[in-house]
Parts: structure tokens; C-alpha cells; sequence
């Protein structure tokens, strides 16, 4: 019976994609320094093909993370069910935590928040069309 990726295998995937973005590497990069083609990236990136204990150490190393990092919880450490690696693979969001790290202004720093946080409530809110009677 051929070994099948699991829900961990998935999940691993999803933290080394949000791990090599916030260093900012390509999966090419990531590949080349590990020993393989970036389409082997790609597939352990989606869960698709299993990372070996050896190479995902290697990928921990690159990427300046414990091994444990792939694995742990968030969830059950900070005792919510926020995924902060789930976070981190819609895209733009790292690069806005980038911008926002280089903000070092505190004022500004909680305006950038404040219309962040605007924003998002103004995208969950229906449009009502312009021809809606009163």
C-alpha cells in the first residue's frame, strides 16, 4: 500500500510556505539550497508529496526555525484558534507586516492598524445599490 500525505503533511506544507515567504526566498531558492527542483517545493508546499526528517531539518536550519515550529499548536499555546500561518498565506499579508515593522512612528503605527481594521469591517459589510429605495 503506497504511503498517502496526511492533514500534517498539509499543515507542514502551509508553515514552510509562510516560513520561506516571511525570509522572502523563492521556492526556487528554497529548493537550491536544499537539493531539490522547486516544483519538489511546490508539492511539499501543498501537502502533496511527504518532507523527510532530514530535509525538513535542513529547511528549518535555512529558514532559522526549530524543527517544532512545522509541528506545534498556536492554538493550543495561546489558547484560541487562530492559524498564524494560515494568516500568513493570504497573500499581501506578509508584505503589509513588513511595511507595517518598518513603521516607527507608535501614532502612526495604531493609525495603520485603526484603518486596517476599517477596511475589513467595510469588506464585510453587503453593498447596497445605488437604486435601493429608502
Amino acid at each position: 500500500m503506497p504511503k498517502q500525505t496526511t492533514e500534517v503533511d498539509r499543515l507542514v506544507g502551509v508553515r514552510i510556505t509562510a516560513l520561506r515567504k516571511a525570509k522572502g526566498l523563492s521556492q526556487t531558492a528554497l529548493g537550491n539550497a536544499v537539493g531539490v527542483t522547486f516544483q519538489q517545493v511546490q508539492k511539499y508546499e501543498k501537502g502533496q508529496n511527504r518532507v523527510g526528517a532530514g530535509r525538513l531539518r535542513e529547511i528549518a536550519r535555512l529558514l532559522e526555525v526549530p524543527v517544532s515550529a512545522f509541528f506545534e499548536d498556536r492554538a493550543e499555546e495561546t489558547g484560541g484558534d487562530d492559524n498564524v500561518f494560515g494568516f500568513l498565506n493570504v497573500p499581501g499579508a506578509i508584505d503589509l507586516l513588513r511595511a507595517y515593522v518598518q513603521v516607527e512612528d507608535d501614532q502612526m503605527r495604531r493609525e495603520v492598524l485603526s484603518i486596517t481594521r476599517s477596511a475589513a469591517r467595510l469588506s464585510r459589510t453587503p453593498a447596497v445599490p445605488d437604486d435601493a429605495e429608502e
